[in-house]
């Protein structure tokens, strides 16, 4: 596969603070690639470097070849940009929203007329295009801004933090089209503390923590790589843990307390899930997850670092 987004080496500095430290990777066409972590890890800050929207302090970054720093007019022009706000222009319809948008890209007005018809549709949300945007809840916001997001057109298109404050349904309609938009052979590059998303949506990704790239690959390889296959939470508010630990221990199983709750990693965890079955309603036994992961590697959860 060809690469089209590369970074070498990326750091962000604001001021005397490192917000991105050295991140390097590379993501093909037509893949879905990740950028995970907590609030803070660097992951915004990428993808405004990666749109030209802040420079860069040392480092490279490409997209089809073509240096962010230099080109920004020729990568703006093949980029589709869902950013983690809702800025939709409150004064302008559902459909003025999009038409108005294709303006920058010098889309002329009967093409930018039917992409917008067009893309409500896949949304469905023609039935609102004569709407405000103070109508439309936070779902239909949500899926405007990635219809908006592909009204020129885009080979690559940014995604940050897409899902945020969505329920459940809303989230699944958003993964459902971004499927579509992979099969259809467009670049998806998209930010999340959302681990299950992530598992769910792309190829591959890199795990992000104070600036830093912790972990890189696939999301089905991490997770037995650095987690094992099973996890037990124990609620040591409700149950002591006296002799499990020296189990899990000699079962070479990761251990760590994080306030409450005791986090056992490993791939046999059965003997030590017996030890504690009197214990069942403090005890919760389930498959290993990319939260595990992050776990793992900082010793802390991805809620505390919220």
């Amino acid at each position: 596969m060809n690469t089209i987004i590369e970074a070498r080496d990326v750091v962000k500095r604001y001021k005397d603070y490192p917000a991105v430290r050295g991140v390097s990777f590379s993501i093909d066409k037509g893949e879905c690639f990740g950028l995970l972590g907590p609030n803070g890890a660097g992951k915004t800050t990428i993808m405004r470097m990666l749109c030209c929207v802040s420079p860069l302090t040392s480092g490279t970054l490409k997209i089809s070849g073509t240096d962010v720093g230099i080109h920004q007019r020729e990568i703006k022009a093949i980029i589709g940009v869902v950013p983690q706000e809702n800025n939709l222009d409150p004064d302008l319809t559902v459909l003025q929203n999009l038409i108005v948008h294709a303006r920058y890209f010098d889309i002329s007005s009967r093409v930018a007329q039917e992409r917008a018809e067009s893309l409500l549709e896949i949304f469905q949300l023609s039935e609102k295009k004569q709407s405000r945007i103070n109508t439309l809840s936070g779902g239909m916001k949500r899926r405007l801004i990635l219809a908006r997001g592909l009204i020129n057109n885009p080979t690559v298109l940014v995604l940050d933090e897409p899902t945020t404050g969505l329920d459940p349904q809303a989230r699944h309609f958003i993964w459902g089209r971004l499927r579509q938009l992979k099969s259809q052979g467009i670049t998806v590059l998209i930010s999340s503390h959302y681990m299950d998303e992530a598992y769910r949506l792309c190829d591959r990704l890199i795990i992000l923590n104070n600036g830093e790239v912790i972990a890189e690959g696939r999301p089905a390889e991490l997770v037995p790589r650095y987690a094992g296959r099973e996890a037990l939470e124990i609620d040591v508010s409700r149950t002591g843990v006296d002799g499990i630990l020296e189990k899990a221990e000699a079962a070479s199983a990761f251990i760590q307390r994080v306030e409450d709750t005791v986090y056992i990693l490993g791939n046999d965890l059965e003997a030590i899930r017996s030890e504690l079955r009197e214990h069942s309603d403090a005890v919760l036994y389930r498959p290993t997850t990319l939260e595990d992961v992050f776990l793992r590697l900082t010793g802390r959860t991805l809620l505390q670092e919220q």
